[in-house]
């Protein structure tokens, strides 16, 4: 008989964003196979959204520690180590799963001295990356030198995440899985385009449609996404560019877009079940994130049927599979970026055979259960009982 697992998850916040999503799915899966799951989070504010708040979702039991913060507070980072670390020393999970570099060193550390049975870890992206501050880059590396010390396993979910931490000698390839970030494909692979929608957006009839499904911050290629639609809407000037997301920067990209002439609709932040419709109304989709361990919205947008254009940068191209499921484009290229757009818009077929086998590939890999199956067979093989 299975046993029944006691299991703890940290993440630093509980934003609408592809970690917390890959976290929230593992907990659903994990409750619905009959274990206890308990959510240790930080305060979750900001443009990002609170995903919590945008799910209908099981009952479970979460707990704020108001000292978990994303920022370096070393008296917060303090008070959030022997805080978890009292907490988990208190209520004796069999697992703790940690999630974002933050949580991950200051949760591993408390699990770790709590003497949980089984501390692991899962990577979404890297804190230390090509575009960070050197001397940033150098105690991220110590830290999470530091924190794969103290668990017995780390997940990665895309292969590529693996590859850095092995060259930065984070940890022995030995401790590292690639565990692929499970997503709820179906309200994708069922999407069909929405008239009313599209009417609401302002997009005419029988005009191209290029989508963007990112947060509107730094890192997320926006700086790469306007120049590239400056040289499309040359070529095709009717296309338009639909903007999914929210952020800092939403200002600053909508006076660009305006001052160039391009036609820009900004959705805003759109809850995560709703995204698919709006990826429907695309002919591709363009994501020139330059931090990402795997792109979800690549994912979505292959199981949309819809090919993707994205930078030869971490994970991508495990899901942007070079001229099958869509194009990969010199890092930083913006020129590159817009030759692959207008090879798509002159060639309607091309379009539909990459979009197709795009959604063969993420059917078979992607799936949020499958996720759940593999994160718990591993729990169960580590845990003594």
């Amino acid at each position: 008989m299975k046993k029944k697992l006691k299991i703890c998850h940290i993440i630093t916040r509980m934003i609408v964003g592809g970690a917390q999503e890959n976290t929230l799915l593992t907990i659903i899966d994990h409750i619905n196979k009959g274990h206890d799951v308990t959510l240790i989070t930080g305060p979750s504010p900001g443009p990002e959204g609170e995903l919590l708040k945008n799910k209908d979702i099981p009952e479970f039991r979460t707990v704020i520690n108001k000292d978990l913060v994303r920022s370096l507070s070393p008296i917060s980072d303090i008070r959030a180590y022997y805080s978890l670390k009292k907490f988990l020393k208190k209520e004796q999970p069999d697992v703790v799963h940690t999630h974002s570099s933050k949580a991950g060193v200051i949760g591993r550390a408390a699990a770790w001295a709590a003497k949980v049975p089984f501390v692991c870890h899962t990577v979404h992206g890297q804190a230390f990356h090509r575009y960070e501050k050197p001397w940033k880059n150098f105690i991220y590396k110590f830290s999470e030198r530091w924190a794969a010390k103290r668990c017995h396993r780390i997940y990665a979910v895309a292969e590529a995440m693996i590859e850095q931490c092995v060259s930065a000698n984070i940890a022995p390839i030995e401790k590292y899985k690639t565990v692929y970030s499970g997503m709820e494909l179906e309200d994708f692979i069922n999407s069909t385009p929405d008239c009313e929608l599209r009417k609401k957006l302002g997009i005419p009839e029988n005009v191209p449609v290029i989508v963007t499904v990112a947060r509107l911050f730094e890192l997320k290629g926006y700086e790469y996404l306007l120049p590239a639609a400056k040289i499309i809407t040359a070529k095709f000037p009717q296309t338009h560019f639909l903007i999914v997301g929210d952020g800092l920067l939403m200002d600053d990209v909508k006076d660009e877009a305006e001052k160039a002439g391009l036609n820009f609709v900004f959705a805003g932040l759109v809850p995560p079940s709703e995204v698919g419709r709006y990826i429907a109304l695309s002919d591709f989709m363009i994501h020139l994130s330059l931090r990402e361990g795997l792109p979800r919205a690549i994912v979505q947008s292959l199981a949309s049927g819809k090919p993707a254009i994205g930078f030869d940068l971490d994970g991508t191209p495990e899901v942007i599979v070079d001229n099958k499921t869509g194009f990969i484009a010199e890092p930083e290229n913006s020129e590159q970026v817009a030759k692959f757009a207008i090879k798509l818009l002159e060639d309607e077929k091309l379009c539909q055979t990459l979009g197709d086998a795009g959604e063969n590939l993420v059917k078979g890999r992607f799936g949020w259960r499958k996720m759940g199956d593999i994160l718990e067979k591993e729990y169960l093989s580590m845990v003594i009982y």
